[in-house]
C-alpha cells in the first residue's frame, strides 16, 4: 500500500396487546443478522389466527304468520309427533291472540285482543324500566348476550312448547316483527324490537371500522416490528449500515441451528451467526488443513476459466517472465486503509484517537468491530468487483490481508478470523473469471512497518523492539499454516504468487535481521510443498542493493512499490516531467533489476497509480495534511515529530500561484481536459514501464472519494484504460501540457 516517507503512516417493541385478539407473530425458522450487530437475530414470519365473534350473527328472522287451526304449520311439518290439545292451545295464545278473519274481513276476538294487546304494553313499560335498572348497574351487557343467545334457538311449535319450553323471548313476534291488524285497524310497531334494530346496525358499523382498521393496521404493525427489530439491533453496533443491504442469506433456508454442533454454536463456524453466506457452503464441518478451516468451500472447483483471450486458461501455464502480469490490488478491503474507506474513521473525533484497525477496534469495542467490519467485508468488495476486474482486462488480483485473519494474541483487539472466509470466498469469485492471485500479508504481528496499513500505526514491533523476535517467530508460525492450507490442489493453478510481508520497513530495521528471517520464511514455506512463486518487499532499500541477494533460493520475485507523491522532489516535478520520469527512470530501475548481473532478478512492481499529488483525504495518516499543500505535520501522529513534517507547499509552482488541493479531490467530471489527458498519459507510462520487468499490480480496484486511486472510478472518468492493454500514448512522443493550457499547481 502507499507509504509515507513514505510516511503514509498514515418493538418501539410496539404495542404487544394492540392486536392481541386478531393478529399473533411467531418467528420461524431461518436467521439473518442485522445490519450492524455480529449478534444472531430472528427474522419473524407472521401468522395471523382468526377469530370468531363470541356470538354469531343474529339469524335473519323469518316471518311468523298465523295459520287457522285446520292448517299445517311448517314446524308441525317438520316433525312426526301429533300436537296434543294443550300445545295448539299454547301455540295459539303465543301468536297474541285468535285473531280469525271472517269472510267479510271483520275480525273476531276483537275484545280478547284488546286485553293481551293492554297486557303486552304493560309488560313492555315493565321490561323497559327493568332494562333501565339494569343499565345503570351495568348489567346491559350481560342482559342483550343471553337474549341473543335465545334468540338463535328460536322455535315457536307445538312440539318445542309440549317439551317444556317457553316462547321465544316470552314475547309476540308477528309479521315481520310487527303487529299488523288488516283493514282499518293500523298497526302498531314494538319499541323495544325498533331499538334492537338500531342497537344491531350500531354493531355492524362498528364492526365493519375495525375491520378496516385491523387490516391497516395489522400489515403496518408487521412492518413496523420488523423495522423496529431492525433498528434496535443497528443501534447496538454500527451505525453505518442499513438492514436494508442486509444479505438474503437464502442457502440456509431449510437448515436449522441443530444441525450445527452444540460446542460450535454461535462461533465463527457457525453460519447462522454470519453475516453473509452468499456463495458459502454452509453445511457444517470441523475440518482443518494447516489448522486454518475449510469451512464455506465446496468440494469441487473448475479452473478451465481464463481472464481474457491474451492470457491463458487457469489449468494452462503461465510464461511468468515473458508474459506480463496485469493486475490490480483489491486493498482497504480486509485489511482497512483510511484513504480508501475514510467513512470508517471520519465519524470520530480527533480526540477520540482512531487512526487505524487498532484504534478503530479498540473503540468500538469486540462486538460492534465485529459487526462493522463483517459488513465491510461483505459489501466493499463482491462478486460484481471481480466481473468488473475481469471486464477491465486484468489477469491478476492481489488481494492484502492480515495476520489476524489466521490467528490474534493476548492483547489484541483485532477481529479474529472472520476475514478468512471473505479471502476464501474472494479466490473462488477470482477462479471464476480466470483471474490469477497474488497473496499479500499486509499486516504481520507487532507491525512490520508502524504504518496505518499494517493496522497498528506507530512504534514497529516486528523484528525490532522488546518482542520483535517473538512477533517475528509468529510471523513464521502463521506461514507455516497458510502455506499448508494453500499447497492443496485446488489452489495450485490459482495461487500463482505469494507474499511474505508487505513492505518491511528495511531504512529503520537491521537489514540482516530482516534477511535472516525471509531465508527462514522461505524454507519453511517450501518444506510445506507450496510451489506458488514467493514475492518479498524490496524494503525501500533500492533495487540496486538486491543485487547477489538471496541467490541460493529459485522461484522467488521482488517486489516493488513506485509512487511519486511520497518524495519532495518527484512530487514537485512539473506534469511533463512526471511523465518522463516514468519512461526512463522506472523503466532503467525495473530493467536494472531484472538483470541478476546488476540487479536481484525477477521484478515486479506491486503497487502504483496514477496520482500526481498527495491530497487524497487521510492519505497521509488521519488527521494529516498534504506535502502539495505544505501541510503535512507529523507531529499529530503516535510518536511523532518534525521529522518527515512538510510545513512548506511543494507543488511545482512553489505556492506561486498557490498549490491547492481543491481540483485534485474533486470528481473526475470537473476536471479540465488537458488534466485528464495527463493522467491517461501518465498511468499509459508508467505501465509501459513496468512491463520492462514482469509486469504490474495497480493500487487499488475501488476506494470511496480517492478518485486517483481507483481503477474503476478512473475507468469511468475516461483517464485510465478501458483495457489494460489497448494503451495509445508511447514514451518518447512528449507532450506540452502547460501549453495545452494544465496549470502546474493543478
Amino acid at each position: 500500500m502507499p507509504r509515507t516517507p513514505r510516511d503514509r503512516g498514515e418493538r418501539d417493541e410496539g404495542d404487544a396487546d394492540r392486536e392481541r385478539h386478531h393478529h399473533q407473530q411467531r418467528p420461524r425458522k431461518g436467521h439473518r443478522y442485522n445490519d450492524s450487530t455480529s449478534e444472531l437475530i430472528e427474522k419473524p414470519t407472521h401468522q395471523h389466527r382468526r377469530h370468531r365473534s363470541e356470538s354469531q350473527s343474529p339469524r335473519k328472522k323469518k316471518k311468523r304468520y298465523y295459520y287457522p287451526e285446520d292448517e299445517t304449520t311448517e314446524s308441525s311439518k317438520s316433525t312426526s309427533n301429533a300436537l296434543s290439545a294443550g300445545a295448539l292451545s299454547q301455540l295459539d295464545a303465543a301468536n297474541v291472540g285468535d285473531v280469525r278473519w271472517n269472510s267479510n274481513g271483520g275480525a273476531k276476538g276483537t275484545e280478547r285482543f284488546t286485553d293481551v294487546e293492554e297486557e303486552r304494553r304493560r309488560q313492555e313499560r315493565r321490561e323497559r324500566r327493568e332494562r333501565r335498572r339494569r343499565r345503570e348497574a351495568g348489567e346491559e351487557l350481560n342482559v342483550d348476550r343471553h337474549k341473543d343467545e335465545r334468540k338463535q334457538s328460536r322455535v315457536i311449535s307445538g312440539t318445542y312448547l309440549e317439551r317444556g319450553a317457553e316462547p321465544y323471548d316470552e314475547k309476540v313476534v308477528l309479521v315481520d316483527q310487527r303487529v299488523r291488524m288488516r283493514g282499518d285497524a293500523g298497526s302498531v310497531e314494538s319499541e323495544e324490537d325498533e331499538a334492537r334494530r338500531r342497537k344491531r346496525r350500531r354493531i355492524g358499523i362498528i364492526g365493519i371500522v375495525i375491520l378496516v382498521i385491523l387490516a391497516i393496521v395489522i400489515p403496518v404493525g408487521v412492518v413496523l416490528s420488523n423495522k423496529s427489530k431492525s433498528s434496535s439491533s443497528t443501534d447496538s453496533t454500527s451505525d453505518t449500515t442499513t438492514s436494508s443491504s442486509q444479505p438474503s442469506n437464502k442457502n440456509l433456508n431449510g437448515m436449522s441451528e441443530s444441525d450445527i454442533p452444540k460446542e460450535a454454536q454461535g462461533t465463527y463456524l457457525d453460519p447462522f451467526t454470519w453475516y453473509d453466506t452468499t456463495d458459502f457452503n454452509v453445511t457444517y464441518t470441523a475440518a482443518t488443513i494447516g489448522g486454518l478451516s475449510v469451512m464455506g468451500l465446496n468440494e469441487t472447483w473448475d479452473d478451465s476459466a481464463k481472464a481474457n483471450e491474451n492470457v491463458p486458461a487457469l489449468d494452462k501455464s503461465w510464461e511468468y517472465g515473458k508474459m506480463p502480469i496485469r493486475g490490480v490490488n483489491v486493498g482497504g478491503w480486509l485489511s482497512i486503509e483510511p484513504v480508501i474507506t475514510p467513512s470508517l474513521f471520519s465519524d470520530f473525533k480527533t480526540s477520540d484517537g482512531v487512526i487505524d484497525e487498532w484504534t478503530l477496534c479498540s473503540k468500538l469495542g469486540a462486538s460492534r468491530a465485529q459487526s462493522t467490519l463483517e459488513q465491510h467485508y461483505s459489501q466493499f468488495l463482491t462478486e460484481a468487483d471481480f466481473a468488473g476486474i475481469q471486464a477491465a482486462g486484468f489477469d491478476h488480483v492481489r488481494i492484502p490481508f492480515s495476520y489476524w485473519a489466521v490467528t490474534t494474541y493476548d492483547g489484541d483487539p483485532y477481529v479474529p478470523k472472520i476475514s478468512w472466509r471473505y479471502l476464501l470466498r474472494a479466490i473462488e469469485w477470482a477462479r471464476k473469471y480466470g483471474l490469477r492471485i497474488n497473496l499479500d500479508l499486509h499486516g504481520a504481528p507487532g507491525s512490520q512497518n508502524g504504518w496505518n496499513h499494517s493496522g497498528h500505526q506507530g512504534a514497529i514491533n516486528w523484528l525490532d523492539g522488546t518482542d520483535g523476535t517473538l512477533n517475528g517467530q509468529r510471523t513464521l508460525d502463521i506461514h507455516s499454516q497458510l502455506s499448508t492450507f494453500f499447497a492443496q490442489p485446488r489452489y495450485k493453478n490459482i495461487i500463482t504468487i505469494y507474499g511474505l510481508v508487505n513492505e518491511p520497513k528495511m531504512t529503520y530495521l537491521d537489514v540482516d535481521t530482516v534477511l535472516t528471517w525471509t531465508k527462514s520464511a522461505i524454507t519453511k514455506i517450501r518444506a510445506n510443498n507450496l510451489t506458488a512463486i514467493i514475492t518479498f518487499g524490496d524494503g525501500f532499500r533500492g533495487l540496486d542493493n538486491w543485487q547477489g541477494e538471496l541467490q541460493d533460493f529459485s522461484n522467488l520475485l521482488l517486489d516493488v512499490h513506485q509512487y511519486v507523491i511520497f518524495n519532495n522532489q518527484q512530487i514537485a516535478l512539473p506534469h511533463s516531467d512526471k511523465v518522463a520520469f516514468a519512461c526512463s527512470t522506472w523503466t532503467n530501475q525495473t530493467l536494472r533489476s531484472s538483470d541478476k548481473a546488476t540487479g536481484f532478478g525477477p521484478t515486479l512492481c506491486g503497487e502504483w497509480s496514477q496520482a500526481d499529488t498527495d491530497c487524497a483525504t487521510y492519505l497521509n495518516n488521519v488527521g494529516v495534511g498534504s506535502r502539495w499543500e505544505g501541510t503535512l505535520n507529523m507531529l499529530s501522529t503516535p510518536g511523532g515529530s518534525l521529522d518527515g513534517s512538510v510545513l512548506s507547499p511543494t507543488c511545482p509552482t512553489s505556492n506561486s500561484p498557490r498549490c491547492s488541493c481543491a481540483n485534485a479531490n474533486a470528481s473526475p467530471s470537473t476536471y479540465s481536459p488537458s488534466y485528464k489527458q495527463f493522467l491517461l498519459d501518465f498511468a499509459e507510462a508508467q505501465m509501459h514501464s513496468f512491463e520492462q520487468g514482469w509486469g504490474w499490480f495497480y493500487w487499488t480496484w475501488k476506494t470511496e472519494s480517492a478518485w486517483q486511486w481507483s481503477y474503476k472510478d478512473g475507468i469511468a472518468a475516461g483517464i485510465l484504460p478501458q483495457k489494460t492493454w489497448d494503451r495509445k500514448y508511447s514514451c518518447g512522443q512528449g507532450v506540452d501540457y502547460a501549453g495545452m493550457g494544465l496549470a502546474e499547481n493543478y
